[in-house]
């Protein structure tokens, strides 16, 4: 299994939580542990944002996945 597909599935777990607060995420790239996601319905806008990505996504992502260094929002 690519870090891609790894990180999509980790993703899947963490979406109902977003959908939830009528937000989601998109999976844009993972690759040398670097990924990129893009925040989109009322997570685009949401002054939070930025906390639910690196308290929430990326702290879930790191645990699943110890091959992520960082997420980054594009």
């Amino acid at each position: 299994m690519t870090l891609k597909d790894e990180v999509e599935k980790a993703l899947d777990e963490i979406r109902p939580m977003l959908q939830a607060d009528g937000g989601n995420v998109e999976l844009i790239d993972a690759e040398e542990g670097i990924v990129k996601v893009r925040l989109v319905g009322a997570c685009a806008g949401c002054p939070m944002s930025q906390m639910t990505l690196k308290h929430g996504i990326e702290k879930i992502l790191k645990e699943k996945i110890p091959e992520v260094k960082r997420v980054d929002a594009v």
